[in-house]
C-alpha cells in the first residue's frame, strides 16, 4: 500500500465503458516519481491499474462496481473445470517471452474481430495496441501459448516482486478450449514456480458479462474502500 499522498488528475465525466446506466470518472497518477516498477507494486496494492504509460483507477461518484481483484498464488483451489483446464495446460507449451512473436497480431485480429467488434479495440490496430501495452518504466513479460507449434493465445503480463498483473490477452477465437481461463491458470502457474504471492486480475466489475468472471478463480480478494477483503 502506498505510504504517502500522490497527486491525481480526475479525467471529466464520461459514459461507463462495461455499465449502459453509469457515468465513469478515473483518477490518473500525476506525479513521475511514483511511474516506476517498484512503486507500481505499491499502486497495486492500492487497486491502481496501468495502461500504457498511465497509472490509473476508477473515481466514480455514485458507482463503486469496480474493485480491484487478486488472487493469493499459493492458496488457489482449482474448481472441477479448472481442474479440466489443468490437464489441458499440461498437452500446452508456454513461453514467457520478452517480446512478441512475430505472428502476434494476425492472432490479435482474428480474436478482436470475433469477440469485440462492438468494443473500443475494434478495429484491430498494431500500434494501438502496443501503445495500451507498452510502458518506459514497467517490467512486462509476454506469455506465449503453443499448442504443437502453433500459436494460440497470447497474455500480456506485468512482473514485480510481490505480483504478477493479468493486463490483457487475447488467443484463438473459435478454439474449443477456454483458452482466457487457461491464461490465467498458466499466469497462476507460473507465479506459484516464481515464488510471486499475488496475480492480479485487475477489476472485477459484477453487474458486466465481459468483467465478472475473475471472482471465479478462489480464493479471492476485493480492494474494497480502501482495503483488500
Amino acid at each position: 500500500m502506498i505510504k504517502k499522498s500522490i497527486q491525481l488528475g480526475i479525467m471529466p465525466p464520461s459514459p461507463c465503458s462495461y455499465l449502459p446506466d453509469e457515468v465513469e470518472s478515473v483518477a490518473i497518477v500525476l506525479d513521475p516519481e511514483v511511474h516506476s516498477k517498484e512503486a507500481y507494486q505499491s499502486l497495486l496494492e492500492s487497486g491502481f491499474r496501468r495502461s500504457g504509460n498511465n497509472i490509473y483507477r476508477p473515481q466514480c461518484v455514485k458507482c463503486k462496481a469496480c474493485q480491484s481483484l487478486r488472487i493469493p498464488v499459493n492458496n488457489f483451489i482449482p474448481s472441477t473445470s479448472q481442474k479440466r483446464q489443468i490437464n489441458q495446460l499440461k498437452r500446452l507449451r508456454v513461453d514467457f517471452k520478452a517480446s512478441l512473436d512475430k505472428n502476434w497480431f494476425a492472432l490479435y485480429e482474428r480474436y478482436i474481430e470475433a469477440r469485440h467488434r462492438s468494443g473500443s479495440m475494434y478495429p484491430a490496430d498494431r500500434n494501438d495496441f502496443l501503445s495500451f501495452i507498452g510502458s518506459e518504466w514497467m517490467h512486462t513479460e509476454f506469455m506465449h501459448v503453443y499448442q504443437d507449434e502453433t500459436l494460440i493465445a497470447v497474455a500480456v503480463t506485468d512482473i514485480s516482486s510481490e505480483g504478477y498483473s493479468a493486463l490483457y490477452s487475447f488467443f484463438e477465437p473459435h478454439h474449443k478450449w477456454s483458452l482466457g481461463s487457461i491464461c490465467v491458470l498458466a499466469q497462476l502457474q507460473h507465479a506459484r514456480d516464481k515464488g510471486i504471492p499475488w496475480l492480479y486480475l485487475g477489476f472485477q466489475i459484477d453487474g458486466c458479462e465481459a468483467m465478472n468472471y475473475k471472482s471465479k478463480y478462489k480464493p479471492n480478494q476485493r480492494f474494497i474502500a480502501g482495503q483488500w477483503v
